[in-house]
């Protein structure tokens, strides 16, 4: 029997268990849709408003499941249009497949209509990429593809086909070609690459050093999320009575309500985190990379402190902050060998520190109005529940969210970390609530954000997508203005959206999204109840929250110091 190359690539992603693709159709890439169309019971296609937002919306699909997100655009700016998105899921170990179709073979490299080195121009910001220059090779490129995403630090990689390769025929049933164990061959060497990498003496010398501290803390990071550790996680904490500081990427890998939990690190972390790092004498980095935002100045970071990192990334380690002790491995089996080495720890006198500095609130800096973020942040939470997953773009709402938002379950907070991607939540937020139908989903975004995504209202109300978007509406970039007023003599140039954007709920009604504007508890309260009754009803839901232009991020510190340091 023959299939073109369009149809075994949707048969291979079928084979290997894809059950969702994000995309936006142009010429290079219709036999795909042709055969995606034949397939339709099989494979649902979403379509978005926007390439980039089919990138997003493949990268919520995976942040909230663990599952591989996969997105398809067309040749040329179609492709282009997936870069940020690819970027975005790269740093922040997202495993997606991104598909881009091409001209013919014959049209590479002469400046074709709607040509591009899509290829090229990912080559930094993906595991791997392929250009399929043969139809035999199609199914096995897939195969691949599904397992370089998920194996060891997952990421996005990118297949690349020219338009002759989808239009031409392979006969079935020969040159190993089979559609239907693609999936089963990359799980079995998906198992052989997560074996053991790691020596018995990295676990004695982790156990050496943890036995030896008093002041013991623990670092996590996304990379407990990716692993499935936090199970692993919390029993360490307990085990050594150690305290648990959060990095965004982390945040949900470790109850917040927990009594060993100090919260968000960094510099915008709690003091309970920031001091704990600063006078600890183990740092116990689990699935963490060190960033900037973490440590500030590296020099003053934990200076007193001995690391202990763990990471599935060789390249991570040693990479930004020098480890007295590493141990590159899954996380998972990591911690579990660790555990059977280690005794219970007491430290109590630590413990009593961390409590004091747990006890320092972060203020409240309530101004002009009285809709401050942590209020919104907290009835929002109370009002969808514990099996909400949420969603914020890049700004002083996405600081606020980790902050104030309860989370207590793994891939409950998805959010751009390394890249910081303003315009990223609208189509992540549409990815996780197609995966995750039976959870709440709210989307926390800002003025200037949503201006970058507010089209893709259209794909909520398309597929009745019941998600609440919040609007943190200051009429200003708001953490720009704010590093204007504390480093720039308050210059605040090019930063106020005020008279500068539309009304948001007329937008939203003319997408046909139920829109109330709220200026204090009150009617963000009533605003509130009405929203999540229309989500009952399988329906969208926007509030725009009025909040006051300085509302600031706090802490904040000044750049070069060390982590407690603090601007409050």
């Amino acid at each position: 029997m023959k299939f073109t190359g369009a149809r075994i690539l949707v048969e291979a992603l079928i084979a290997n268990g894809a059950d969702t693709i994000f995309g936006y159709p142009g010429g290079a890439v219709l036999d795909i849709y042709d055969e995606l169309f034949k397939c339709k019971d099989r494979i649902r296609h979403i379509l978005v408003s926007h390439e980039q937002h089919a990138a997003h919306a493949a990268d919520g699909y995976a942040r909230s499941t663990g599952k591989t997100g996969i997105c398809l655009a067309t040749s040329g700016p179609g492709a282009t249009n997936l870069v940020t998105g690819i970027a975005t899921a790269f740093v922040d170990s997202v495993p997606l497949i991104a598909i881009t179709g091409n001209v013919g073979i014959p049209l590479l490299g002469k400046d074709s209509f709607q040509e591009v080195d899509i290829a090229g121009i990912t080559m930094p910001i993906v595991k791997h990429n392929w250009i399929a220059e043969n139809v035999n090779e199609l199914e096995e490129i897939v195969n691949e593809a599904f397992l370089i995403a998920k194996s060891g630090r997952p990421g996005p990689v990118l297949i690349d086909i020219p338009r002759d390769i989808l239009g031409a025929s392979l006969e079935l049933g020969v040159s190993g070609h089979g559609l239907g164990t693609g999936g089963l061959r990359s799980e079995r060497l998906l198992d052989r690459v997560k074996r053991k990498t790691f020596s018995d003496d990295d676990i004695d010398n982790a156990a050496s050093l943890i036995n030896e501290s008093s002041r013991p803390m623990i670092y996590a990071g996304g990379g407990v999320i990716n692993s499935g550790a936090d199970a692993q996680l919390k029993k360490l904490a307990e085990l050594l009575n150690a305290p648990v500081a959060l990095s965004l990427m982390g945040m949900g890998a470790f109850p917040s309500d927990h009594n060993m939990c100090t919260g968000l690190i960094g510099m915008h972390g709690t003091t309970a985190s920031n001091k704990a790092a600063q006078n600890a004498d183990l740092v116990i980095a689990a699935g963490a990379r060190f960033s900037d935002r973490v440590t500030d100045s590296v020099k003053k970071f934990a200076a007193n402190a001995k690391i202990i990192h763990i990471d599935i990334d060789p390249a991570e380690i040693n990479k930004n902050v020098t480890s007295d002790v590493s141990i590159a491995g899954d996380l998972k089996i990591v911690i579990q060998s660790l555990l059977k080495k280690l005794p219970s720890k007491n430290n109590a006198e630590w413990i009593n520190r961390i409590n004091t500095w747990k006890a320092e609130t972060i203020k409240s800096h309530h101004r002009k109005n009285d809709l401050h973020p942590r209020f919104i942040i907290n009835e929002t939470a109370k009002a969808l529940g514990e099996k909400a997953i949420v969603v914020t773009d890049v700004g002083q709402h996405q600081i606020w969210t980790a902050q104030f938002y309860p989370f207590k379950n793994p891939r409950s907070f998805l959010s751009s970390g390394g890249m910081g991607t303003m315009g990223y939540g609208m189509g992540a937020a549409a990815g996780a609530k197609l995966a995750n139908l039976d959870s709440p989903v709210a989307l926390f975004t800002g003025d200037g954000s949503f201006r970058m995504n507010c089209a893709e209202m259209a794909t909520l109300v398309k597929y009745g997508l019941p998600i609440l978007i919040i609007i943190f509406n200051n009429s200003t970039l708001g953490m720009l203005r704010q590093m204007q007023k504390s480093f720039y003599k308050e210059q605040y140039y090019e930063t106020s959206l005020e008279n500068n954007g539309p009304d948001f709920i007329k937008l939203a009604a003319a997408y046909n999204v139920q829109g109330f504007r709220a200026k204090d508890e009150k009617s963000f309260l009533d605003a509130l109840c009405k929203s999540v009754e229309i989500l009952a009803s399988g329906k969208p839901a926007l509030i725009e929250a009025l909040i006051d232009r300085d509302e600031r991020v706090v802490p904040m510190p000044p750049n070069g110091a060390a982590a407690d340091k603090q601007i409050n």
